[in-house]
């Protein structure tokens, strides 16, 4: 089911199929949410849980048993309830399924809540164990953006981050997609990096740990674009597809990818979050439209 929301400046669409923002028009009419043409990536802006990334060959050890699950796991291929509609807001939420219950042991509650704002939207995803042992997960978002903005073109584009950076962005391995840290795709200096497609031919940027607690792309010419506050996740990964899609992702993570370093191990992936029995996390992004 798709549902709409609007307040004085956006309308936006929600599918309750994965919970997943399908589209976002201002009052000019413009499309802020990637229209997911297939000729570059069929999807505009899945919600990641409880993976993000790629598993070793699709397979993960949970309690010492083997399961397979896809890339960036089951929550966007997966139906939504309606919990809550407000004033230009909507909750949806997520419960286990059988299908769930196959690669994921646990017993919890995902709830993935959208709030318009006057400058954009604010995503809330609440993670809750409802069992009764403690239940390890990871969450992501995965909102791509129209670019350019009007006229112009890809490359008129910068990504500026709130401070200046020093980092190197790890690889992310060509055929099985684990995260090598060892090698380097990008060196990060300072607070900006010029947007190009080739960025990407490589996958997506991988940070973790940044200084930044928000992140923009922009044309410098005309000032649009558009600005992500992720300051409640401890990775960030910046993605358009290798066949140079007029679109760029911000992606706010709260782990990643298993690492080539790292063993099968669920719970000992890196950035895993761990929730004792009966107890909640939100982690929140906001997104604002220049």
């Amino acid at each position: 089911m798709i549902y709409e929301i609007k307040n004085d400046r956006f309308t936006a669409q929600v599918d309750s199929l994965g919970a997943q923002l399908l589209s976002l028009k201002d009052e000019t009419g413009f499309e802020r949410i990637w229209v997911a043409d297939p000729n570059y990536w069929h999807e505009h802006a899945p919600v990641l849980f409880p993976i993000v990334g790629a598993l070793r060959e699709d397979k993960v050890k949970i309690g010492g048993s083997w399961v397979t699950m896809g890339r960036h796991g089951f929550a966007k291929r997966t139906q939504f309830q309606q919990a809550k509609e407000g004033e230009g807001s909507i909750a949806l939420t997520l419960t286990p399924t059988e299908a769930t219950k196959a690669c994921y042991p646990f017993d919890f509650a995902l709830t993935v809540a959208y709030q318009l704002t006057e400058e954009g939207y604010i995503t809330t995803f609440t993670v809750e164990n409802t069992g009764d042992q403690p239940m390890p997960y990871v969450i992501g978002g995965h909102p791509g953006f129209n670019l350019p903005v009007g006229e112009g073109k890809f490359e008129d584009y910068t990504i500026q981050f709130e401070r200046d950076e020093d980092q190197k962005c790890p690889v992310i391995e060509e055929g099985s997609c684990l995260i090598n840290y060892e090698d380097c795709a990008y060196q990060l200096q300072g607070r900006e990096i010029p947007l190009r497609h080739d960025l990407f031919y490589r996958d997506a940027l991988v940070f973790d740990g940044l200084r930044s607690g928000w992140v923009r792309v922009v044309d410098k010419a005309t000032g649009r674009g558009v600005e992500m506050d992720f300051s409640q996740f401890p990775m960030l990964g910046i993605w358009s597809a290798k066949n140079d899609g007029p679109y760029v992702c911000l992606e706010p993570w709260t782990g990643c990818a298993t690492l080539t370093t790292e063993g099968d191990d669920y719970e000992q992936k890196k950035g895993m979050a761990f929730l004792a029995p009966g107890e909640k996390q939100s982690h929140a992004f906001t997104v604002k439209f220049l």
